[in-house]
Formats: C-alpha cells, structure tokens, sequence
C-alpha cells in the first residue's frame, strides 16, 4: 500500500469510490467540483491509497490557521480492516503538524455510527458540540436558502 498526493489521472477512480463509500451524499455533494476546490487550496492535504495500480482511499485535510479538519476519509468495502484508514489519517495528521495545527477536528454523520470506534481507536475522542451548516450557493440538485 502507498498513500500519496492526489494526482490528476485520480479522478474517475476517486469519484467511483466517493459514490460507493458515500452513497447517501447531498445532491449539492458533486465530487468532481469538490476534487476541483480542494485542488485549489492545499492540495497537498488531498491524499489517496493505492494497492498497485488500484486506489482503495482517500483524505481530504484541511488548515484555516486555527483548526484542521478532514473530510472524505473513505476506504472501498473490500479493503476495509487493513489499516489503510489509520495511514491516511496519520497522513493528514503529519501534513497538518507541519503547518503547525493545533487541533484536528472532523465531523460524521449520527446515521453512522460504525466509524465511531475507528476514529476512537485513532485517540479522537467525541466532543460535546453542535454542528451548524448553511448552504452558501445553490449547487446542482442542492437546495436554496430557503431549504427549497
């Protein structure tokens, strides 16, 4: 297993497993535009996983100056339970100190709690917070302002 940068040629096998991984996603979720967004800003805190010629991860990271956080930790079903999660993590851990980030935070959705005990057994423990969010543009298929 490798975990690397983010490549161009990357693309259609990281928009593959985004829609296995996150099948459910929002509408406004369109992993081509968030592939192309990241690669705007920090683009080397967008990591993936390969085995060979076949990439099995991702992670996205990310540093405002205050907080980092990641975002589409994903690994494809058959690959799961080998540690590939943990190393794109560390990953994303390493790049994050070496900006000098104090704090890591990430969010998951309540609907999934079987990720739980994976970032537990990473030493992220749960944080009594509540999650805002506001959709800023309307994105395909996303909704208004007004939830519409």
């Amino acid at each position: 297993m490798e975990i690397r940068p983010y490549r161009e040629s990357d693309e259609e096998a990281v928009v593959s497993l985004w829609r296995e991984v996150f099948w459910d996603a929002p509408a406004w979720n369109v992993p081509e535009e968030d592939i192309r967004r990241k690669l705007e800003i920090q683009r080397e805190l967008f990591l993936v996983a390969t085995e060979g010629h076949q990439l099995v991860g991702t992670a996205l990271g990310g540093y405002d100056g205050h907080r980092g956080w990641v975002y589409y930790v994903a690994v494809s079903s058959e690959h799961r339970r080998r540690g590939i999660g943990a190393a794109l993590m560390q990953g994303i851990e390493d790049g994050l100190v070496a900006m000098g980030c104090p704090k890591l935070n990430l969010q998951v959705r309540a609907d999934n709690r079987g990720v739980l005990s994976f970032y537990r057994s990473l030493g992220y423990m749960l944080e009594d917070r509540a999650s805002f969010g506001k959709q800023l543009r309307r994105a395909k298929g996303g909704p208004d302002r007004h939830g519409k």
